[in-house]
């Protein structure tokens, strides 16, 4: 599809809007699928989409433009084929990610959040992955492109440039960012478990855990402490011979006390010498006077 033409929300596209309505007690939820939806056809949030929308769920524009505005995954304007995001926070910056992204800015030709000539790629600096183990990172239509280097970028978009399969580093072969805007407003596409899911890095500590026989100990339920005769998968501890009802009460009041020793704690240390000289915290309300 051009890059040039903005295609209407027609009747199949209204009738999936109200579908993702439906799929909510309070039909406002959806706003959120629903503009990413509206992307993956109009390959932005248009104004148009921003009056369906509200119209659909009976809010001003305003309030659709609000959250539309806020967070950064909605664009405002026409998107590329691809989207290619560059960590560039902390981390992958430090890895390297400062370094990638003027790479790819000077061979693309393009700023932040510009799109090149031929409409296939849009260059973003991103915030934080959560996947710093794999620093320094790029996204691929929200896909993971994982230790990265300023030459492996420029090939990476080659590649996608030129029409080429991609596979991403844990996750499935990229499509397109309106493919994925799709997959976002909750279509699923069939492709969920294409590619692997986990890399070394993250399965690192479970690797341990295992060679040393390690597991978490197990987490008494309600249900295990009101069990009496401590058969298979009864309780045992200090709520087992209590009812659930009596270990619920007993658990709020004991969180109940542990917020206010925590709370008077804070206030401790937050004061200095010269609060408690000037009529802070002392004890029994004593006073220097």
């Amino acid at each position: 599809m051009s890059q040039g033409v903005t295609p209407p929300l027609d009747e199949a596209t209204i009738a999936e809007l109200r579908e993702l309505m439906g799929r909510y007690p309070q039909a406002r939820s959806a706003l959120l699928p629903m503009l990413h939806l509206v992307q993956s056809v109009q390959g932005s949030v248009t104004s148009e989409g921003v009056e369906t929308c509200a119209q659909l769920l009976g809010l001003t524009t305003a309030e659709v433009s609000g959250v539309a505005t806020f967070y950064t995954m909605y664009k405002r304007r026409t998107m590329g084929t691809h989207h290619v995001g560059v960590c560039t926070n902390t981390l992958c910056a430090v890895m390297g990610g400062d370094a990638i992204f003027e790479r790819l800015s000077n061979h693309l030709d393009v700023g932040n959040d510009e799109t090149t000539a031929d409409g296939q790629v849009t260059l973003e600096r991103i915030e934080c992955n959560a996947a710093c183990d794999y620093a320094p990172v790029l996204t691929v239509n929200w896909e993971f492109m994982d230790h990265q280097t300023p030459e492996s970028a420029v090939d990476l978009v080659d590649r996608l440039r030129a029409g080429e399969p991609v596979q991403a580093s844990r996750g499935a072969t990229i499509t397109s960012w309106r493919d994925a805007e799709r997959v976002l407003a909750g279509f699923e596409d069939g492709r969920a478990d294409e590619g692997p899911s986990a890399g070394d890095a993250s399965l690192a500590g479970l690797r341990i855990a295992q060679e040393r026989g390690w597991s978490a100990p197990p987490v008494p339920t309600v249900a295990d402490a009101g069990t009496r005769d401590h058969g298979p998968g009864g309780g045992s501890g200090p709520w087992a011979e209590k009812e659930p009802d009596e270990v619920a009460r007993s658990k709020d009041t004991a969180e109940a006390e542990a917020d206010t020793r925590r709370a008077e704690d804070e206030t401790v240390a937050e004061e200095s010498p010269a609060d408690v000289r000037g009529g802070g915290s002392k004890e029994g309300g004593e006073s220097d006077d």
